[in-house]
């Protein structure tokens, strides 16, 4: 496990609380989108010394509130000590999960090491392997949601969303698939020098609040992230 980054201070990352995000390196996705793409497989990022970021939240705790682990995909890896650690010094845990490790998700929350999941959803499931960039076991994904959804722990969903890859199609499978979430997010793609496939656009406005009417019969709490209300 490589500690690729840190982002010491974040009021967006983690709801209701002042947190830091930590970033692992490697994933077992390609999706196109990415804007972490020089981490996906563990050669890139800023590569901070374990004892440096606890030396961090030494010095930050009564400031910040949670750590934000993320990625990449930290369910990869043996994350498990991290958290340990980071639960000693009292912080809240929020994982940024693909879902494509349920095992691994339900054995954390068993062990009290994780409060809060924002899991990525990255299409409709028929068009899972088209989005996430690489073979997908989507009975996994399937578990990971359901599992969230019945288990008690806060959690989120989020879909990027990407004009060359989305329709409004999708988003009637997610919301038939998803029904009755309590947190799912639309998220306006943004183009950056890092994005793993150059080419791709955002939707408008206009089509994402088209794409939101089609979740709502569905999924009444969606929303897109950023919008007032």
């Amino acid at each position: 496990m490589t500690i690729a980054g840190l982002q010491k201070t974040t009021l967006l990352d983690y709801p209701g609380k002042v947190a830091c995000t930590v970033f692992l390196s490697g994933c077992n996705f390609r999706c196109p989108f990415c804007q972490n793409s020089e981490i996906l497989t563990g050669s890139g990022g800023e590569h901070i010394p374990e004892e440096e970021l606890f030396a961090f939240l030494e010095r930050r705790r009564g400031i910040l509130d949670g750590v934000c682990v993320s990625g990449g995909e930290p369910l990869l890896g043996d994350v498990d000590p991290l958290l340990e650690r980071i639960k000693g010094l009292g912080y809240s845990v929020k994982i940024d999960t693909n879902g494509a490790f349920p095992e691994k998700l339900k054995e954390l929350y068993g062990r009290g090491l994780i409060d809060f999941v924002a899991m990525d959803i990255k299409n409709s499931p028929q068009k899972y392997e088209k989005t996430a960039g690489a073979r997908v076991d989507t009975g996994k994904i399937k578990e990971s949601a359901a599992f969230l959804m019945e288990c008690g722990v806060g959690y989120e969903f989020r879909t990027t969303v990407v004009k060359q890859l989305h329709a409004g199609e999708d988003f009637v499978r997610i919301g038939q698939w998803l029904r009755g979430a309590k947190a799912y997010f639309l998220q306006t793609f943004r183009d950056t020098e890092t994005v793993l496939r150059p080419g791709l656009t955002p939707c408008t406005e206009a089509e994402m609040q088209a794409f939101k009417r089609l979740l709502l019969p569905f999924i009444p709490n969606a929303r897109i992230r950023g919008e007032q209300g």
